[in-house]
């Protein structure tokens, strides 16, 4: 039976999902950075694909995604490897901050392999939402067009962050600082599930450092810019 408040819960998913998807909108933006630009969008588009299809499967089976812990380990082993790949390369600052083309992987052309590591980094982060919504509502409907609504939402959260960073490139250094603390988080997340430590990160304060990370990054970039316009 639907009811009014099936309506107000679904706001509060889509707001839910906005508020908490700024770091996987950041690291999605940085993995098609790579790709020219007419190809972005077509990625992106390719990733919401499977990221309806894999939220509607996955509320179908929530009960048995608290048991697959050790995909938060891999993300994060995965993201700390980005960071390490770009801060660690040997590249000056220029060099560094201009985006990397995207490589073929695993047999795949650059264009798919871009798109499979989209919707892997769309599985990672898609647990902890899912199960935050059915802990919202029993119903199945309204999980589901929350989650489809919120993942809309997060894609256009992408588009803007990758204008800002195709503008700013000074902005890509950040976007690596984000990516480094949200691997240590899923760590952490990681390890809290399996015992190994009595704590976790609040979503606040996670959200919280990721604003703080890009105003700074973003506030230097322009300061960077008017510097050089002065020159």
């Amino acid at each position: 039976m639907i009811q009014g408040s099936d309506f107000l819960t679904i706001a509060l998913l889509v707001a839910l999902e906005g508020l908490l998807s700024a770091d996987n909108a950041m690291v999605l933006a940085v993995l098609v950075l790579g790709l020219p630009k007419r190809q972005q969008r077509k990625a992106l588009r390719y990733g919401i694909i499977g990221a309806f299809t894999f939220r509607t499967i996955a509320t179908l089976l929530a009960v048995y995604l608290i048991r697959l812990g050790w995909v938060k380990l891999v993300g994060a082993l995965y993201l700390m490897y980005l960071v390490i790949r770009h801060f660690g390369g040997g590249q000056t600052a220029e060099e560094r901050r201009a985006a990397p083309p995207a490589r073929p992987w695993m047999g795949l052309s650059a264009f798919w392999a871009t798109v499979l590591k989209v919707e892997l980094t769309d599985i990672v982060f898609a647990i902890d939402s899912i199960l935050v919504a059915v802990a919202m509502s029993p119903k199945t409907w309204v999980i589901l067009a929350g989650g489809i609504l919120g993942i809309v939402m997060m894609r256009l959260v992408i588009g803007q962050l990758l204008a800002l960073v195709e503008r700013y490139p000074l902005l890509v250094d950040g976007a690596f600082v984000i990516i480094a603390w949200v691997g240590f988080k899923l760590l952490v997340e990681y390890l809290h599930g399996e015992g190994y430590v009595a704590f976790t990160i609040p979503k606040w304060l996670s959200l919280g450092l990721i604003v703080v990370i890009f105003g700074v990054a973003l506030a230097y970039a322009l300061m960077s810019e008017r510097k050089g316009e002065r020159s």
